[in-house]
Formats: structure tokens, C-alpha cells, sequence
């Protein structure tokens, strides 16, 4: 991939137009730029340290050289200065391809500037490149809301064990609107005759061509965390009653994890035996999801909190934010910023926060988070800031920082489940607190706490040296 991206980028002609004098690679030479930004990112994740390359190798000669070889930090260096000037260039338009719409192909320039300020610990440019995304994805004066879509409990009824509302907003197609949810996709083959065919649903789902055997279900630690939250229930004459625990089939607690996997005995004939039967609606299909919009939001506030402001991170998860959130519950706590603050404008005409009204009002298209799947945040007093009033100045801050951190992992796992994040979510947050054993433990800790030791010797690394995060180079 990368010496494909090099090849171009070499010889690709940015000067040359057509007789429209439209610029004829430009659009194309900053799609590869970004290809190839995002390949050497998820190769530093994978391996630590890998060769860099910025020139085609076009001989044995050529790929004989010692190259250089950088770390996360050095590529995030270089792409930005690499990539700086060609955020706003649009993207190619190759119209829909195998009921796929081109657009999805492509990275999206601030949000790989956002990832990699995320990295190099530069937050509030970070944050300012999250928001530049948002605020322009879909033009000017148009904003890119969270959406009202949630996996709930029905609002006119308690009965726990058959009024769930589902809405599968992980999986919602491929066709490209101001709402997807979708914003970019690896695709993949879809006709085994052709060659390359994508097994991705074939490790997540019960199919005959595995023989209805899965490879990848969720972890007892996933569960536990699931089971962990809080549902708070709004019903329709605005009352607030908390869901009760011991519910079947994952459904205590957040809905996401239901609404996504199931596991059912079937008997199966050709098999003479019965089996479990596993679905995985995340991947359904042949295509890797790589950025979606709630994994923006989820960055945004990842990189908000680490820039000193834990309230307004906290809003993303639990009210979800507007202008009118801003002005009230975010900048009244960090006045001698507000001028930095008024850069992030989701103007309440556009971002429109849920009134409570039943049934909800066609308007309203911004909720927090974390409800989700947990039903209604806002008046979940369970679900709320942390905080040490005890604590005065740059410890209270420190503590509202490290403690809102956690919240938002534990969001990431929660809404990011199957999607293959997790493990670098942790290593980010781990490398930034000096602490490996923040991913260590939870890693370990994935069967549950009675199996840690079990893991140990399953994984055969010891994980609190970072040296073994990474895969050898092959």
C-alpha cells in the first residue's frame, strides 16, 4: 500500500488541467497523501517502530537500504507537516461501486490530523481538528449531529421483558447522506470467484462456510462493564425509573452490547447435534468500518478532557452539546479560556438536544453518548461527573481528568465493541499516564478476575513492559 501511495505521489502531475481548468490529480494526490498517513499510523500501533519510506522502491536495490526506522511519534510529526494545506480539498467521486458509495473510501484529512495531535499529545489542536471536521463535513452552516438513535427500553412501558427499541445504527448501509453514520470504509471482495473474499463475517457470525463456528465473541470483561451501567428509563408521562439488573440475554445495564451479538441453541440437521448459533450485526458484511461518527465525538472528547476541560468532555457523554450546553454548563467553570471555548460553535437551531416530549420531536438530533444504550443520561443521577471536593486547583482538575479518562475508555468499549480499537485505546492512554498497567490489567483481566492468572499464561508476554504491545516486524 505504502509504495503504491509513494509511486503516485511521485509521479502524479498536481500542475496539469483539463480544458475546464479544473485540476485533474488534485483531488486524487490528497486521497493518497492520506492513504498513506493512515497505513503508516496503523503500522506503529501494530509493530512500534517500522522503516519509513517516503520514495517508490523500484528495485532489489532500492529495498535492500537500511531505511530508518520511526515511531508513532516521529510519523504524526511528519504527516502533519505532510498532509498540512489539504484538509479542505474534496474528495474524489467515483459514484457508487458494488452498492458501496466511493466516499466512503476516503480519509477524511482533519480527522487523521486529529488522531495524530491525539497521539503527540497536542489536545487542543486536536480537539480543534475533531471540530473542524464536524462543523465542515457536511458544508457550511450545516453541522453533523450525533443523531437521536439509541438501542432503549420502549418510553410507554416497563414490561422489561419484551418493549426493547432497537435502532442499528452500527450497521446502517453504505449509501452516503448528511446523517450516515458512516464515515470511512476498507471494502472488500463480496465474490469468492473473484479471489481476495473477505472472511470478515465469517469470524464474527455462525455461517455454514465456518462451519457455524465463530472466532470472535465478547469478552467476560465486556460484559461485566455492559452489566455495570446504570439504565436510566424515561417514560412517556416523564417519570425516570432505573431498569432492574439480572435481565437475560445482556440486557442489564447498556443495550448496545444486546442489540449487537446474540447467541441462541439451534439444532442443527446436517450436524445431527445442536448448536450455538452466534450473530454479530457489526459485521454483516464484507467491509471494515474504520471511522464512524461517534468515534469522532468519543475523540473529541478524549482530547477536550486531556486539554483541561473535563465538563465539557463529560457533556459529550451524558448531555450531549449545544451552544445553549456550552454557555450553561462549560464555560462558567473555565472563564479565563471562554475565548478558546467560542471556537467550538453547535449552534442549538442545528444540534437539537431531546426535550423530553413524547413521542420525540422529528428535530431532535443530539443526545449524549452514553445514552446510547443507556437510556436517558441527563436524568441519570447516577451518571455523573466525577469529582473530589475536598481537592482545590490543579489537583481537583487532575483528578476530574483522570477520573472522566476512564469514562470515556469505558464509552469507547461500550459503543466501539468488534470495531478492533480497543487494544491502541488503551495503549494511547496508558503511554500518556506513564501507567502500562492501565491496558496490562485489563487486558489480563478480559476473562474476568478469577482468570487473570489463566490469561497470563495464554498470552506468554509480560504486558507491564511496553516492548511487548508490539508484533515483531516480519
Amino acid at each position: 500500500v505504502i509504495n503504491n501511495c509513494n509511486y503516485f505521489i511521485a509521479h502524479a502531475d498536481t500542475a496539469l488541467k483539463n480544458n475546464r481548468n479544473e485540476y485533474i490529480f488534485r483531488k486524487e494526490y490528497a486521497a493518497v497523501k492520506a492513504f498513506r498517513a493512515w497505513t503508516y499510523m496503523q503500522m506503529a500501533q501494530v509493530y512500534g517502530q517500522v522503516p519509513f519510506v517516503t520514495d517508490p522502491i523500484l528495485s532489489k536495490a532500492d529495498a535492500d537500504k537500511d531505511y530508518p526506522r520511526y515511531d508513532m511519534q516521529q510519523i504524526c510529526q511528519y504527516f502533519l507537516n505532510d498532509l498540512k494545506g489539504l484538509e479542505t480539498i474534496e474528495k474524489p467521486g467515483y459514484g457508487v461501486i458494488r452498492r458501496v458509495d466511493s466516499r466512503f473510501f476516503y480519509f477524511p484529512i482533519y480527522l487523521l490530523e486529529g488522531d495524530m495531535n491525539l497521539w503527540l499529545g497536542n489536545y487542543r489542536e486536536a480537539a480543534l481538528c475533531y471540530y473542524r471536521y464536524l462543523s465542515t463535513r457536511n458544508g457550511e452552516n450545516v453541522g453533523y449531529p450525533i443523531s437521536n438513535s439509541t438501542n432503549c427500553w420502549s418510553r410507554n412501558s416497563t414490561h422489561w421483558d419484551m418493549s426493547l427499541s432497537q435502532t442499528s445504527w452500527f450497521r446502517e448501509g453504505n449509501s452516503y447522506s448528511q446523517t450516515s453514520e458512516l464515515v470511512t470504509l476498507i471494502p472488500g471482495d463480496s465474490i469468492p470467484s473473484e479471489g481476495n473474499y473477505s472472511q470478515l463475517r465469517n469470524l464474527f457470525n455462525s455461517r455454514s462456510e465456518n462451519e457455524y463456528k465463530v472466532s470472535v465473541v465478547p469478552s467476560q470483561s465486556l460484559i461485566n462493564l455492559s452489566e455495570a451501567q446504570t439504565y436510566c428509563h424515561y417514560t412517556s408521562t416523564r417519570n425516570v425509573i432505573y431498569a432492574p439488573t439480572g435481565l437475560s440475554n445482556n440486557q442489564t445495564g447498556d443495550l448496545r452490547l444486546s442489540s449487537v451479538y446474540s447467541s441462541m441453541k439451534s439444532d442443527r440437521i446436517e450436524q445431527n447435534k445442536t448448536i450455538d448459533v452466534v450473530s454479530n450485526s457489526k459485521h454483516n458484511d464484507q467491509n471494515v468500518q474504520v471511522y464512524r461518527r461517534s468515534m469522532v465525538y468519543l475523540h473529541l472528547a478524549e482530547a477536550l478532557n486531556r486539554a483541561g476541560f473535563p465538563r465539557f468532555a463529560f457533556e459529550i457523554l451524558k448531555d450531549g452539546v449545544n451552544d445553549e450546553i456550552i454557555q450553561e454548563k462549560v464555560i462558567p467553570y473555565y472563564k479565563a479560556d471562554s475565548a478558546w471555548i467560542a471556537q467550538f460553535s453547535f449552534p442549538s437551531n442545528m444540534y437539537v438536544r431531546r426535550s423530553g416530549a413524547y413521542p420525540e420531536l422529528a428535530s431532535e438530533n443530539t443526545l449524549g453518548i452514553h445514552s446510547r444504550g443507556c437510556g436517558w443520561s441527563e436524568y441519570n443521577d447516577y451518571y455523573v461527573l466525577p469529582d473530589d471536593t475536598t481537592l482545590t486547583g490543579d489537583a481537583r482538575l487532575q483528578y476530574q481528568v483522570e477520573h472522566v479518562e476512564d469514562l470515556i475508555m469505558d464509552e469507547d468499549a461500550l459503543e466501539l465493541a468488534f470495531e478492533g480499537q480497543r487494544f491502541y485505546d488503551l495503549m494511547r492512554v496508558a503511554l500518556r499516564r506513564g501507567d502500562p498497567a492501565y491496558l496490562a490489567d485489563k487486558v489480563y483481566g478480559r476473562r474476568g478476575a478469577d482468570k487473570v492468572g489463566e490469561m497470563r499464561g495464554l498470552i506468554g508476554k509480560d504486558l507491564y513492559q511496553t516492548a511487548n504491545w508490539y508484533l515483531p516486524l516480519p
